[in-house]
């Protein structure tokens, strides 16, 4: 069986910088991973500007199949898009794993609305590196469907995706929690662990 490709999507509300060490300890333990940065969705529509771009990038990297995409904090909720694109592409997403997230759902246009609905004590705003305005979390999102269209996982590294990480149960999916999300080492492992198991 191929080892899939694990394509680490940072959060829009962080840099890139991220998910640097953990894709070095991924491919340092004999993996594959895939970085991609989206630094250009400063403007709207913030959600279809970091699609575009994501998809771009995983393009122009034409990682082998399958591939499984790694989606941290608010890009959960873009997941399914940069999935579609992939599809259309005729790249084969084998799974999904969502890091510290909000859960894709249908019929919720905004990050805020989504916050409301999957977490309404959290802020996805809170320690962000990337700063955005108000509009940024009423952005309308792309509408899902037909998602998933692969096995899921969750990982959760704080306490303040524990609600994210029940609705990721309720749903069926496999569900990782109490990891040090601070040490790539860590990360890089849980991340192989999830993806073994979809």
């Amino acid at each position: 069986m191929t080892v899939p490709c694990l394509v680490l999507l940072h959060s829009p509300l962080d840099t890139p910088r991220r998910w640097e060490s953990v894709a070095e300890e991924l491919r340092r333990r004999g993996g594959r991973a895939l970085r991609a940065e989206v630094t250009d969705d400063d403007q709207p529509p913030y959600a279809a500007r970091y699609v575009a771009r994501a998809s771009l990038e995983i393009a122009n990297a034409a990682p082998e199949p399958p591939l499984v995409l790694v989606a941290d904090g608010a890009a959960g909720p873009l997941v399914p898009h940069v999935g579609a694109a992939q599809r259309a592409a005729h790249r084969h997403v084998s799974g999904y794993l969502l890091v510290d997230a909000l859960l894709p759902q249908p019929g919720t246009p905004t990050r805020e609305e989504l916050l409301a609905a999957q977490d309404p004590d959290g802020d996805d705003r809170s320690g962000a590196e990337r700063p955005r305005p108000r509009e940024f979390f009423t952005d309308p999102l792309p509408m899902v469907q037909d998602w998933p269209d692969a096995p899921c996982g969750y990982l959760a590294t704080v306490p303040s995706s524990t609600p994210c990480a029940r609705l990721a149960r309720l749903r069926g999916w496999s569900v990782s929690e109490g990891a040090d999300g601070s040490d790539p080492a860590v990360l890089a492992r849980e991340l192989e662990e999830l993806a073994a198991g979809l």
